[in-house]
């Protein structure tokens, strides 16, 4: 597959149905391609956010200093615990599965003194459809690392953002100082194309083991079945399924990171599409699909 008319078809996909895109990068193989409607400036990449966190979990585990079945009353001992929240596994959390009723978002305001305490003192309660959206529970989930590490942007300097030339960058925090984790940190298209490009190849970045294939391929499998419709039907660990073949990091307004294993591709894409931003993912696909049919 050639990654220059793969970003050819895409490029008119989107000029055609005028949707608002701010950059592309296609990563074929060794190949890449890139284009830009807007300048490359860092911007909000909102819940792919959760997929670095994801990462930083990965790394974390990598070392020996956290694991899946850690749970917030091992890490968070200072904090008053609702019925069985104490035993939220960082997997639960990471999944969307801890079982307590908590949505909040990172454009929501924080009224309460402390975030994570005020999702951990509701009791968890049992359900036939436990998968809960938030970004409360990566927030939880970071602050668990965060007790372990510290600020776990600062921890990922060396361990990511440096070996893959992504400098200093911005990560909005809760009023205590810690950062949201499932939204808010800004990258640019050609820095997101980097994580892309690590996760398309199995942790590796420029033949150096940044995190361990193994959690890359635990990010997409198992999938948690959401009850949810298209395309928000199964869930991963950060991670979503589809469309076809493909999983990803998805943002709102059109934040996505597509990976495509089987044709060792990854679509990267910035955008501010307010009213079809899944348009984007679907018309990746294709362009995928029809590059793929057309050789």
């Amino acid at each position: 597959m050639d990654a220059r008319q793969v970003l050819g078809r895409l490029v008119n996909d989107f000029d055609e149905e005028h949707l608002d895109v701010h950059g592309l990068s296609v990563r074929i193989a060794g190949e890449e391609a890139s284009y830009r409607w807007v300048d490359d400036a860092p911007e909000n990449i909102y819940s792919v956010s959760k997929g670095v966190c994801a990462i930083a979990i990965g790394i974390a585990i990598d070392e020996g200093t956290i694991s899946l079945d850690t749970t917030a009353d091992q890490t968070l001992t200072s904090m008053e615990f609702g019925d069985g929240a104490g035993r939220v596994t960082v997997e639960q959390l990471l999944s969307m599965t801890s079982e307590i009723d908590f949505a909040w978002f990172g454009d929501d305001p924080v009224p309460w003194p402390d975030l994570a305490q005020e999702m951990l003192r509701r009791p968890r309660t049992r359900s036939d459809t436990p998968f809960q959206y938030s970004d409360a529970s990566t927030y939880v989930a970071m602050r668990m690392l965060g007790a372990l590490v510290g600020d776990v942007q600062e921890w990922l300097v060396p361990r990511l953002f440096d070996p893959l030339s992504i400098p200093a960058p911005r990560w909005r925090r809760c009023p205590q100082g810690w950062i949201i984790g499932g939204s808010g940190l800004e990258l640019k298209t050609s820095e997101l194309a980097r994580i892309g490009c690590l996760l398309r190849d199995g942790g590796a970045w420029e033949g150096s083991r940044v995190v361990s294939e193994e959690w890359v391929r635990r990010m997409h499998d198992p999938w948690v079945p959401t009850g949810g419709s298209e395309p928000f039907t199964h869930y991963g660990l950060a991670t979503w399924k589809g469309p076809s073949s493909l999983w990803r990091l998805d943002g709102a307004f059109g934040q996505y990171v597509l990976v495509d294993e089987s044709r060792n591709a990854v679509i990267t894409i910035t955008a501010h599409e307010r009213e079809r931003d899944h348009r984007l993912a679907e018309l990746a696909a294709e362009a995928l699909d029809r590059e793929n049919s057309a050789r």
